[in-house]
């Protein structure tokens, strides 16, 4: 059996102001591709469909035809929702809509019976069985009591018997002719973070690896947005997600996740990059210095950091030198600091005098800011 792995589209993204709507297009339309070149049997979405839980018609419009793309030719589609997504959204309104299409959504924790656990069979006649969790929030796995009576050790602990149980429970159905997968959206000890997640681990929500049995053929998981396989008793593997969402990210290589299964072998993992997605990059040093780095970063999305005092208008400067700029800062170390202070006693000193004070307590050295000021107060004055 050949299953396609995807998860944290995070469709609906914007980036300091710049939407990601027309990279994320090109990018899903890049994971129909594989899903169709290479002849899948089952795609897996691991949760994260959206940025946001309330996504606009725009976003929700990507997701829909996505979806319904990668179930043509008779492939099975399981998707989740993940913490970014609206539960109810997923499982009120887009699990009966795309259900009647044969696509299987599962918005919140349900029970075997429910929807928690699907057996499906493929064009080849086999057979795989996905025991399907979406994110479990520590709101609803733990109760306010029990986070009340128990310390923190104890809280955490809570959580992931809390996971472990639910997964044993979906796990029942796993049999020894069957493809057996567990899908989720939840952190891993020993995962490593991408740098554009959402801190949902605050208290240490973390379940280990070997919450998932020895029967599990391959877990597919969402969550941490870079690509990578985690030791457990089963194969076990993050698709990571499929543009780099935040400078964070920016090492990140997107890629989807052709896995090879069958009933009596270990899971075969093999990642496919992804194309579509523009490239995002962190510029270091002096204006002169970030604008000849810049001539080599193509297309890429750039976060500058200037390694100089501020002035007025620097950011303007370097977003007119680098259009693709999205974000501009000052170098910690010669940004103002605002413990420093200036003794002298105001008495008998000039506005203007002490708008230059005000300037070297920030360590701002730009005499154009001066004479704006002076002639702001002669204008404000009158001369008086």
């Amino acid at each position: 059996m050949k299953i396609l792995h995807t998860a944290d589209w995070h469709v609906g993204k914007v980036l300091k102001n710049q939407p990601r709507i027309d990279e994320q297009k090109l990018v899903l339309r890049d994971i129909v591709r594989i899903a169709n070149e290479e002849d899948v049997d089952l795609v897996v979405v691991a949760g994260d469909l959206f940025e946001t839980a309330a996504p606009n018609p725009q976003a929700q419009s990507l997701v829909m035809r996505t979806l319904m793309a990668l179930r043509a030719e008779g492939r099975h589609v399981v998707a989740l929702a993940g913490n970014h997504d609206s539960s109810r959204l997923v499982q009120d309104v887009y699990r009966p809509v795309l259900g009647e299409l044969g696509i299987h959504v599962v918005g919140t924790p349900q029970r075997p019976d429910r929807g928690g656990t699907v057996t499906l069979d493929t064009r080849g006649g086999e057979r795989a069985v996905v025991a399907a969790l979406p994110f479990l929030s520590h709101r609803f796995a733990v109760r306010a009591a029990e986070a009340l009576l128990h310390d923190q050790s104890q809280h955490n602990q809570d959580y992931a018997n809390k996971v472990r149980g639910i997964v044993e429970l979906l796990c029942r159905g796993f049999t020894g002719d069957s493809v057996n997968l567990v899908t989720t959206h939840a952190t891993l000890l020993g995962g490593r973070w991408g740098g554009g997640e959402r801190a949902v681990q605050l208290l240490g929500y973390e379940v280990p690896p070997d919450t998932f049995p020895p029967s599990t053929h391959y877990a597919a998981l969402g969550h941490l947005h870079r690509y990578q396989q985690i030791d457990g008793p089963c194969p076990i593997a993050y698709s990571g997600s499929p543009i780099a969402l935040d400078f964070g990210e920016e090492a990140n290589e997107p890629v989807a996740l052709i896995v090879h299964a069958t009933p009596d072998s270990r899971a075969q993992i093999r990642p496919v990059p992804l194309t579509g997605g523009r490239a995002l990059r962190t510029l270091r040093g002096t204006l002169d210095e970030v604008v000849a780095a810049g001539a080599e970063a193509g297309d890429a999305f750039l976060r500058v950091v200037l390694t100089q005092k501020a002035a007025a208008g620097l950011a303007d400067r370097v977003r007119e030198k680098l259009p693709n700029t999205l974000d501009v800062q000052i170098d910690e170390k010669y940004r103002a600091r605002a413990e420093t202070t200036v003794t002298r006693s105001r008495i008998g000193r000039t506005p203007t005098d002490l708008f230059a004070d005000f300037l070297a307590e920030r360590e701002i050295d730009d005499p154009r800011l001066g004479a704006m000021f002076a002639e702001l107060l002669e204008d404000s004055t009158g001369g008086r």
